[in-house]
């Protein structure tokens, strides 16, 4: 199994924006951590939601703060001590994007 980065896979429906590259490289690491069952489910969800997001913002690119909102928005709560670690881990900047 290769824990390299792999290409964000687009269904028909999903807009293809570009996902910026060191953001990409994150989340690639923070998905390789997910538990596996919960895995494909949350990168379904977020890569649905995040070029969304991006393209809410005028953007033509995914980037960081798409890929954290995503999250923050689609991952269920119960989850969320999880996602906050392995977003540390992958050095994700989501602090500022928490809601109070």
């Amino acid at each position: 199994m290769s824990h390299g980065i792999k290409k964000v896979h687009m269904t028909n429906t999903q807009t293809k924006l570009e996902w910026e590259k060191v953001a990409l490289e994150k989340y690639n690491q923070m998905i390789t951590k997910i538990p596996i069952f919960h895995r494909e489910i949350a990168k379904i969800v977020v890569e649905k939601k995040a070029p969304m997001l991006a393209q809410e913002r005028g953007s033509a690119k995914v980037e960081e703060e798409d890929i954290v909102r995503a999250f923050f928005s689609e991952v269920p709560k119960a989850f969320y001590s999880l996602m906050i670690r392995l977003m540390d881990e992958a050095k994700f900047d989501y602090k500022r994007y928490e809601s109070k």
